[in-house]
């Protein structure tokens, strides 16, 4: 269930709000100016390539890339069984920031982003059918769990694709991982 967990930088160990209702997610992030969305998906094979996936959803790529500008877009697909999941996993758990708007739809499965707003930490649990926009410059990081499952067409501004830069602050190792958060949920 997409889920979205407030804590605060005092005290990260406990929640201070847990919503999980789509349009109160909706219009809490969009007071901190994160863009979220619940889109319908297509019945597609676990197995389908990204030109089918993209093929299947060119009609919002395109709305996508009119609306915000984005010049590219590619499918991003792991599973459990892939040999360098923990690798992959430990590349996204730094706090980051990018010069532009992070951009996933979730075709299948689920991750968790962290959004370091102010004082505070919203960690939002997305699966299939979620949209998330998070604005470039915003300080975040993305948790795929240890045993990741999903699917998420990526737009970009940059042709070069997903460029981070690193804050150097330790937040993310702070926070409750996907283990705790997910698996508090399902």
């Amino acid at each position: 269930m997409t889920t979205l967990t407030v804590f605060h930088e005092d005290d990260l160990s406990k929640a201070q709000m847990e919503v999980t209702e789509p349009q109160q997610i909706e219009r809490v992030l969009k007071e901190k100016g994160v863009h979220f969305a619940r889109w319908p998906t297509r019945d597609l094979p676990t197995a389908a390539s990204s030109d089918a996936i993209l093929s299947a959803y060119a009609g919002e790529v395109e709305r996508l890339k009119q609306q915000w500008g984005f010049q590219t877009a590619d499918v991003v697909s792991l599973s459990a069984d892939h040999p360098d999941k923990a690798a992959f996993r430990q590349k996204f758990l730094d706090e980051h920031v990018h010069s532009e708007d992070e951009v996933r739809f979730f075709v299948r499965g689920q991750g968790l982003f962290y959004l370091h707003l102010g004082e505070q930490v919203y960690a939002l649990l997305c699966e299939k059918n979620d949209l998330i926009s998070v604005p470039e410059g915003i300080r975040h990081w993305f948790d795929m769990g240890p045993e990741p499952e999903f699917t998420c067409i990526r737009l970009f501004t940059n042709p070069e694709g997903w460029v981070a830069s690193f804050t150097g602050d330790d937040i993310a190792a702070k926070v409750p991982r996907y283990e705790a958060l997910a698996g508090a949920t399902t």
